[in-house]
């Protein structure tokens, strides 16, 4: 019992992760319909930058607001280049094409400043386990976590109770409408890819500690939380919430009884199953569009 709940432990703290990251395609994908196939680079860059700071001597706790602002600055650069000419053309796959180009520049500038190797990044909490309800937790892990949970109701707060926040709401509710009541909806969208890019680096700094740093680190994580968003429902908060969980669990319960081969396998077998009996996602709201 005890190590299946250190298992279930582990798995939120995975799943919270995926989270954040899936949290970063709902961003873009409400205000715009498209999705930012670089989201697991951002992540990569936000965990490369932060280690670069901590090397420097900047204090970990002041690093994860500077690793916000970078991600900030490189989701906006990315929905200009990339995304904002197929939107304008109202092209249905240059957007795609074009996150995935800007991702692997990414990852190959990654390559050429920081090196191929896996480098290791200092935690700045003790590495000695806690012992909770009966079994042993990273500190780092709960930092996860509770890091992940406050940045998704920072997100949430932002939208909900300001009148930026509001803007971006009305731009996903209708887009035309939002413009015809003075909204600039071009800048909500890039807004939309700053945010969404500085969650991912946020998560990548809070992530780092627990594993190793490198190029190839967020081409996995990318990948893996696009599935969780597809199982939670790109339109439901909640939704990527529980499916990152249920991902995350079902990762570390998979490893442990039957193989670390086989861990990736339930993760995939729910995304097909949810593809085709509720392709909106588990907490998804099918959309209704009029021809």
């Amino acid at each position: 019992m005890e190590i299946l709940l250190q298992l279930i432990y582990s798995g939120i703290a995975l799943g919270m992760i995926y989270a954040v990251i899936a949290f970063g395609y709902q961003l873009t994908f409400q205000t715009s319909d498209t999705l930012n196939f670089g989201q697991g680079d951002a992540l990569m860059l936000g965990a490369m930058v932060g280690l670069t700071l901590v090397n420097m001597g900047v204090n970990y706790w002041l690093m994860l607001p500077l690793v916000i602002l970078f991600g900030l600055v490189q989701g906006a650069v990315v929905e200009r280049i990339g995304v904002r000419p197929a939107i304008k053309i109202k092209s249905e796959f240059g957007w795609i094409m074009s996150t995935i180009a800007l991702g692997i520049i990414f990852k190959n500038v990654a390559e050429n400043v920081w090196g191929r190797d896996d480098l290791r990044f200092p935690s700045p909490l003790p590495e000695s386990p806690l012992h909770v309800f009966g079994a042993n937790v990273l500190p780092m892990e709960i930092l996860v976590v509770v890091g992940a949970v406050l940045m998704m109701l920072a997100v949430e707060f932002f939208n909900r109770k300001t009148i930026y926040g509001k803007a971006v709401v009305a731009t996903f509710n209708d887009r035309d409408a939002a413009k015809l009541m003075g909204i600039n909806t071009g800048l909500v969208i890039t807004f939309s890819y700053a945010l969404s890019s500085a969650t991912a680096g946020f998560a990548g700094a809070l992530i780092a500690p627990l594993t190793l740093t490198g190029a190839t680190m967020g081409a996995v994580l990318g990948l893996k939380a696009f599935a969780v968003a597809i199982i939670g429902g790109l339109t439901s908060g909640l939704g990527i919430i529980v499916g990152g969980i249920i991902l995350g669990v079902a990762e570390t319960t998979t490893g442990f009884y039957i193989s670390t081969g086989y861990k990736d396998v339930p993760g995939l077998v729910l995304l097909l199953l949810v593809l085709a009996l509720k392709p909106s996602g588990l907490f998804g709201k099918t959309a209704i569009k009029k021809v």
